[in-house]
């Protein structure tokens, strides 16, 4: 099990046991005077956060490149793909989610205990390098958004970016409210920055149209099966299950459950909405010429749209990789307990899993080469998560009353095949050029 005294989930577990005081010591609430069990909102409240942790993964700095070179080289025609991976993705979390509230347990944890150790040390290596090219990605993001705001070099840029998503963790033990608060305020931003971007650029008319399925040649479905193959990120998938692992003492497992659904329905909703503005906006303002990069969109905003909207993407950016970057370090920490039952303080993981990103940019390799060589990482981690995940979930003896469906485990396992299929198909495409 996660030390409690580090696990974001802590607060929830004492408040569902009547033991907690906000600290995890003291007496315990329910023998306070005029003390009353939360009402049916209060409990739905203390359940939903977890989804919005997870959400800025589906929005890190990898998805504004694919997204918005989508939108600029074909107008708002994959506005249906999106839409499409959205769904998938929130199938995948509620299965996470729903892990952790029946078994206990997460799914890292599971796969130590349930899988021959050799398959389950395995499953282990390949996580952490999943995690560590999540970093990778979400450093370069950051570094890169400081760079366009105040034109600080890369490298010290991602030292800056290191520092601060450091400080952003040392939330998580704290309580899980506090940090799940601080990362959909970061969430905001990214939203408020869109938002501005598309009131600027009127980016909505005409949308519509891209959500009527259909592609335009060989290159648009490459296009396509990038954004569906990269949506689901392994790591969160493992993260998911440890934030909601001890929620079914708040009210119930069935409600915990049932919290999770809305938690992920609204949380995995804005991240969508935010995913189809940046295509809709690339859209709008490049019209068929693909910028290139993440400097070149930046530049293109600020001559076509203003420098207002520069701005706009570089603080979205950047808020981006602060968040994104915290969670992946944390899913880390959670992988690393899961499979091994051995805590890495995560200060000192942040230390380690900088290194790689701090070799890229010393190497002086190229931001946007690097963030897709982390995707493809990213990509190979997939069926090593999602195998697992619905194989447990799909067991009466584990998930007791809350097991899937015969109907929802074939969908499960249709879902794992395709987006493995996918991931599978972009890395051949990649590699083969």
């Amino acid at each position: 099990m996660l030390d409690s005294r580090h696990h974001p989930d802590t607060r929830a577990a004492a408040a569902g046991t009547g033991t907690g005081t906000g600290t995890g010591t003291g007496t315990g609430t329910a023998g306070r005077a005029g003390w009353r069990p939360p009402g049916r909102l209060g409990r739905l409240a203390a359940l939903c956060g977890p989804a919005f942790v997870v959400s800025v993964a589906y929005i890190d700095p990898g998805n504004f490149a694919t997204n918005m070179s989508g939108g600029a080289r074909y107008g708002p025609l994959l506005l249906w793909v999106i839409a499409t991976a959205n769904v998938l993705a929130m199938f995948v979390q509620a299965l996470s989610a729903k892990l952790g509230i029946a078994t206990g347990r997460n799914l890292p944890e599971l796969c130590r205990d349930h899988l021959p150790r050799p398959v389950s040390r395995a499953l282990w290596v390949q996580a952490e390098l999943v995690a560590m090219a999540t970093d990778l990605a979400e450093f370069i993001g950051g570094a890169i958004a400081l760079n366009l705001l105040f034109g600080i070099p890369l490298l010290p840029a991602a030292v800056i970016t290191a520092v601060v998503s450091s400080l952003l963790l040392t939330l998580a033990p704290r309580g899980r409210h506090r940090f799940e608060a601080v990362v959909t305020a970061m969430l905001t931003v990214v939203l408020a920055g869109f938002a501005y971007q598309v009131l600027s650029s009127g980016s909505l008319a005409g949308a519509a149209a891209g959500f009527v399925p259909r592609l335009a040649g060989t290159d648009s479905l490459l296009l396509a099966t990038g954004i569906v193959g990269a949506t689901v990120m392994p790591h969160v998938v493992y993260l998911h299950s440890a934030l909601t692992q001890h929620q079914g003492r708040i009210g119930g497992r069935p409600a915990a459950v049932r919290a999770s659904r809305v938690d992920i329905a609204v949380a995995l909703g804005v991240a969508g909405l935010v995913n189809m503005a940046m295509l809709t906006v690339a859209a709008a303002t490049f019209d068929g010429g693909d910028p290139g990069s993440l400097e070149g969109i930046h530049a293109g905003l600020g001559r076509i749209l203003g420098p207002g909207a520069a701005v706009a993407f570089a603080l979205a950016l950047l808020a981006s990789g602060l968040a994104s970057s915290s969670v992946g370090t944390y899913a880390g920490q959670v992988i690393m307990e899961g499979f091994l039952r051995r805590r890495m303080p995560l200060l000192a993981r942040r230390l380690v899993t900088m290194l790689p990103a701090m070799a890229v940019l010393a190497a002086g390799v190229d931001p946007t080469r690097a963030l897709v060589l982390s995707q493809v990482a990213l990509s190979f981690g997939i069926p090593f998560a999602l195998a697992p995940l619905v194989a447990f979930t799909g067991s009466r003896k584990l998930m007791g009353g809350l097991v899937n469906r015969r109907s929802t485990t074939a969908m499960g396992v249709a879902v794992a095949t395709v987006i493995s299929a996918l991931n599978a198909f972009l890395l051949v495409q990649i590699f083969t050029g």
